[in-house]
């Protein structure tokens, strides 16, 4: 929004500001107006200052009303009557008064836009992503992690501090681009984008050219990559540099002197504080961390094909009335073929809008959510004493108040919605057995900025005989809750991922509640599954074994 003087969006906004009606926009452009343009300027300061005498001097006009009263108009004739002005205060009266408003029009202005600047600031900062991480885990493969330290998570961000690996290889792709492939036992300090340090371990470094200048310590060695491939092989007491490609600079120890260069082919090692010896680059050292490509898709492969043989399983419980993963087709190019083998009265969901993309393997396939227009439609008929949905999700962002994830059409009884609310709860609303009657049952926050993109397991069971609704993060429950209406649940006509608000030819703004990010799989059973059935359910399909 942009304001201009004289105008009567001005005038709008000035009665805004003087009556606390003023929305963010008009504050944002009369701010900046006031700034750049001084008769827009004196015109707010006096209509500032006319307000406040209005508003806060309730005693100005009695007293003009007062000294008539008590001064009347002598008796004139009808002639002379039009030329006699109203009674004022004198002149040297007002003055004081009015420089006094002024002053105080003028004090307003600039405690208004302290407490604009305050508050946008404020409110900028709340609203301000931010975020310590500087690099990210891609990949592993057999990794051991030290138990310690709680194991970092595959495509999960990493913050500055220490990474202790105790065997397998790990993939840390740095923001900045660097891409490094860490050998257990290791033990690797992330300081910055552009920097680590390693005390023990081996490496393998590849440093495109937006990366150039990254840096690397040793205790012996501090190595400034420029533009390489690279590996390194430290140990307590002595380190090593490979050049496989490109070249380096490097500093042997706490000697300025020490600083040299090594070219495509060349090595050098140095042993506690002594000097470097120079020798020719050897790849067998590093043979592993070559092969960690062939090696990680090769695990991937072998997870995928054990979640393949899991469904099989799965798909056999008479319990199971909705599973799509994603990957088998329906009749059409649009419909996705429910997997439940014992359950044929949902054969097939349709979709609308949507995407195809890679899942929590490379060959598996996933279905991406992205525009308000996607959603998968379904219908599953009957009444239940109790519901689990389970999904795998990547969620890319939280646009809306209330993410859907999957929710029946409409409010009916006995039906429920599903959702992510825009802070990162939980949410399961379960509609009672009267119209207007419902219950909302939220979870703590457990979507954060920390863990947008990658996969998760998210669930929830309704159990009617139990009277509770569990939430379920990962195969661990994160709260429990009371349930108000007993069974039986519905489901009827539904959407995963969206919502059809069902709520007349144009629905209100705030019922748009389609989800970003990605399903990996869903699946809806009749029954409340058990913590430990939840436990295996997630095991089963983690992407890491």
């Amino acid at each position: 929004m942009r304001l201009t003087f004289p105008s009567v969006e001005f005038d709008d906004a000035v009665a805004g500001i003087c009556h606390g009606s003023a929305t963010e926009p008009e504050m944002r452009a009369l701010n900046e107006l006031l700034r750049g343009n001084p008769k827009a300027r004196d015109e707010y300061l006096l209509r500032i200052e006319l307000h406040t005498r209005l508003a806060s001097e309730s005693e100005l006009f009695s007293q003009v009303a007062n000294a008539a009263a008590s001064d009347p108009w002598p008796e004139l004739k009808t002639g002379s009557r039009q030329r006699v002005l109203p009674p004022n205060p004198p002149l040297r009266a007002r003055r004081p008064r009015v420089a006094q408003v002024l002053a105080l029009a003028a004090g307003l202005l600039l405690i208004a836009g302290g407490v604009w600047a305050l508050w946008f600031n404020n409110s900028t900062s709340r609203n301000r992503a931010t975020s310590n991480a500087v690099a990210m885990l891609t990949r592993t493969v057999d990794v051991k992690w030290d138990p310690r330290a709680a194991p970092p998570r595959v495509r999960g961000a990493l913050e500055r501090g220490t990474l202790r690996l105790k065997s397998g290889l790990a993939q840390v792709v740095f923001y900045s681009g660097a891409r490094m492939v860490i050998e257990g036992p290791a033990e690797l300090e992330l300081v910055s984008s552009m920097e680590a340090v390693c005390p023990r371990g081996r490496l393998l470094l590849e440093v495109p050219p937006p990366a150039r200048g990254f840096r690397l310590r040793t205790p012996q060695l501090n190595v400034v990559d420029l533009g390489t491939s690279f590996g390194m092989n430290a140990t307590p007491g002595q380190s090593e540099v490979h050049v496989f490609k490109g070249k380096v600079a490097l500093v042997a120890g706490a000697a300025a002197a020490a600083k040299r260069s090594l070219d495509e082919g060349q090595a050098v090692v140095v042993q506690g504080k002594g000097q470097p010896r120079l020798m020719t680059a050897s790849t067998e050292t590093f043979t592993p961390l070559f092969e960690f490509q062939e090696r990680s898709l090769a695990s991937e492969a072998f997870r995928y094909e054990q979640w393949q043989f899991a469904n099989a399983k799965l798909n056999q419980d008479p319990s199971l009335l909705v599973h799509l993963d994603f990957e088998s087709r329906g009749s059409t190019e649009w419909t996705l073929h429910n997997a439940a083998d014992r359950n044929r009265a949902v054969p097939e969901a349709v979709m609308v809008g949507c995407a195809r993309a890679e899942g929590r393997w490379q060959e598996k396939l996933a279905l991406e959510f992205q525009s308000v227009n996607d959603r998968v439609r379904l219908a599953v008929p009957g009444e239940f004493n109790g519901l689990t949905l389970s999904a795998w999700v990547c969620i890319k962002g939280l646009d809306r108040p209330f993410n859907s994830l999957f929710m029946s059409d409409g409010f009916d009884p006995g039906t429920v919605h599903w959702l992510i609310r825009d802070d990162g709860v939980l949410g399961l609303t379960v509609f009672g057995p009267v119209h207007g009657k419902f219950q909302i049952l939220a979870s703590p926050p457990v979507i954060s900025l920390a863990t947008l993109g990658m996969w998760q397991h998210l669930a929830v069971v309704l159990d009617g005989k139990a009277k509770q609704v569990v939430h379920y993060l990962n195969g661990f429950p994160v709260s429990r809750h009371s349930l108000k209406f007993g069974p039986p649940y519905r489901v009827g006509s539904a959407e995963l991922g969206n919502w059809n608000a069902r709520s007349g030819p144009n629905p209100a703004p705030e019922l748009v509640r389609n989800l970003s990010g990605s399903f990996d799989e869903f699946a809806l059973f009749s029954r409340a599954l058990s913590d430990a059935e939840m436990r295996e359910l997630h095991a089963q399909g983690k992407p890491d074994p």
